[in-house]
């Protein structure tokens, strides 16, 4: 029987004149791994901090079982600024000791992408005071899972992860024995991750069996059988609770939901895109041209990240964009919006940029752009228009695009300086819409926007009828709402993926490899014939330095083999163990250098 780790008895929270949390009792035992959802604003944070014991209830109690200390992710970190990464994430292992554990390993590459930390000047030695929030966020992260707590307790880990990323995590907390509660509105982790829900609602916490999918069937089944008549309602819903009770856990052998009632659910619902009808109606608004390229070069400052590309966004297309941090997607996007800005005059590096006569484009930049903090919510929306055509005969006023937005009528007239970061979000999308736009641009645009948001987004960008590229790490969002993904692998090209994120993560994984098997091969290869721009003469100097510095290599492999075995012998000698991982460090500075050295002559020869 699964040991109880930590009891929520009647707890309640109150904000001002408001319960945010009203008599809930809840528990967490070994092995739960529990995914909480709700809109913002609704109390999620608040019940795991005080799960966490990070902030106190006005009523009820919160027990731990004896001994539990958990590790807790919340949205602000407690790392040292004066410190380094090495200092907050590796602590006192010496090289040899972490480099040679596979664990840690896996973590840092699955979070910063290489041992190395590509991004980080300083690789491990970069001082935490100077960067960003996500880059903290990702060492915080780090350092927790390098832990072995019982019980961890995440507040939105996929934020500022990209979907290479949120993979990997999701894959290394299946694996751990840790039960886990974690708040998320990445619906595709929710999926991967967990087995039980915990839907907060206006002050109650309501639980499900199951990850993210079956979370939303049983809801739809609650509101589907609230239709019918009450004594049909009683016992389809008493049938249906003891069969969940019998049934074992989502990603078990058994179904993790009956077939039959889910199937019947969806039978007479239709496809949530009528995509020739949209088609039709892009056509008419857009005519042929959308955006061409031909033969674009895509700078970022003296960095090249698109060469000779041609492609075009036609009318109605709706396409996710996915890529490696710094090939160049949002550059891609600015690209388009100053071609279409500048009604062409301004071009990119090299290339031509053709834009339609008739596009209305409206950008959703990562940025949220400020508002006068008096503005009411209501009239922020009111300044671009009153009313919207959403196509197909679909009309809202300003009014009604709130309250679907989530905006009552009491917060539409909330100042915009009262609103929370999701909140201002939710807004800059909002007056975006309102503009009536044919062509959309959304960069990120689920950053702070909660499950129940993303789903009114979801249902309304369904029906809208235009051309749309959407940069997001929600693989869930972009197989949602696009019907073609292309990829930016950071080789200077794109490439439209039939198999969507799945196939990314897969060419991925293959480039990952493919140049792990490079560099380790690298001091073995045969040089080549000739090359442009080497004389005769030249290039057998060249080669015959090579072939010096494969040996000088050799030797240092040797040696460090050599210093590994005397750390080993002398592993409880802290001075000699010192002494020695002081030389270690100097040879591997030295072989780096010699193998750089040798990697610029191969380029040459």
């Amino acid at each position: 029987m699964a040991v109880n780790l930590a009891t929520i008895e009647s707890v309640t929270k109150v904000y001002g004149t408001r319960a945010l949390l009203d008599g809930v009792s809840l528990g967490v035992s070994e092995g739960d791994r529990i995914g909480v959802v709700g809109r913002n604003g609704d109390g999620k944070t608040t019940l795991i901090r005080m799960l966490a014991k990070l902030e106190e209830p006005d009523g009820g109690r919160i027990t731990w079982n004896g001994g539990l200390e958990p590790a807790v992710l919340t949205q602000h970190d407690s790392l040292d600024p004066e410190a380094t990464i090495r200092h907050e994430v590796i602590a006192d292992r010496a090289d040899h000791e972490w480099l040679g554990d596979a664990r840690i390993r896996d973590i840092i590459e699955g979070l910063f992408g290489g041992l190395d930390l590509p991004g980080f000047a300083d690789g491990l030695d970069t001082v935490i005071g100077p960067l960003s929030g996500g880059e903290r966020r990702r060492i915080a992260l780090a350092k927790l899972l390098l832990g072995s707590p019982e019980l961890i307790i995440l507040d939105e880990p996929t934020n500022h992860l990209d979907v290479e990323g949120i993979n990997w995590l999701a894959q290394h907390l299946q694996k751990r024995r840790s039960a886990l509660v974690c708040v998320t509105h990445d619906r595709w982790f929710l999926d991967q991750v967990c087995t039980r829900m915990w839907d907060v609602q206006h002050g109650e916490v309501h639980e499900y069996e199951g990850g993210y999918s079956d979370y939303v069937f049983a809801r739809a089944e609650r509101s589907r059988i609230e239709a019918v008549e009450e004594q049909k309602r009683q016992n389809m819903a008493r049938k249906e609770l003891a069969w969940l009770r019998r049934g074992a856990p989502a990603r078990t052998s058994k179904p993790r939901y009956r077939i039959e009632a889910a199937n019947a659910l969806i039978a007479d619902v239709p496809d949530p895109r009528d995509k020739s009808e949209l088609m039709k109606f892009a056509n008419a608004r857009l005519g042929r041209t959308v955006f061409e390229l031909e033969n674009v070069t895509v700078k970022a400052g003296p960095k090249l990240l698109l060469e000779n590309l041609t492609w075009q966004l036609g009318p109605g297309d709706r396409i996710g964009l996915l890529g490696v941090n710094g090939a160049g997607k949002t550059s891609l996007l600015r690209a388009l919006r100053d071609a279409y800005a500048s009604e062409g005059d301004v071009q990119p590096a090299s290339g031509v940029i053709k834009v339609g006569k008739t596009v209305r484009l409206a950008y959703l930049s990562q940025e949220i752009a400020e508002l006068e903090p008096e503005t009411r919510v209501l009239q922020a929306v009111e300044q671009i228009r009153s009313r919207v055509d959403l196509g197909k005969g679909r009309e809202m006023s300003a009014g009604q695009l709130c309250e679907q937005f989530g905006f009552g009528k009491d917060k539409q007239w909330t100042p915009v300086g009262d609103l929370s970061g999701g909140e201002r979000r939710r807004l800059q999308l909002l007056r975006l819409l309102m503009d009536e736009p044919n062509v959309l641009f959304l960069d990120e645009p689920t950053n702070d926007l909660d499950i129940e948001t993303l789903n009114q987004l979801e249902d309304l960008l369904d029906g809208w009828p235009g051309s749309m590229i959407v940069i997001s790490h929600d693989r869930f969002f972009i197989e949602r709402t696009t019907d073609v993904v292309h990829a930016l692998l950071g080789d200077k090209r794109m490439r439209m993926l039939p198999g969507g994120v799945d196939e990314y993560l897969e060419r991925r994984a293959r480039m990952a490899a493919d140049a792990a098997s490079a560099v380790a091969a690298a001091p073995a290869a045969p040089a080549a014939e000739a090359a442009a721009g080497l004389s005769g003469g030249d290039l057998r100097a060249a080669k015959k330095e090579m072939q010096k510095l494969e040996r000088q290599i050799a030797k240092l492999d040797e040696k460090e083999s050599k210093l590994h075995a005397q750390l080993a012998e002398h592993a409880a000698d802290f001075s000699k163990v010192a002494e020695l991982d002081g030389q270690l460090r100097a040879v591997r500075e030295e072989k780096e250098e010699l193998e750089m050295t040798w990697l610029e002559l191969a380029e040459q020869v």
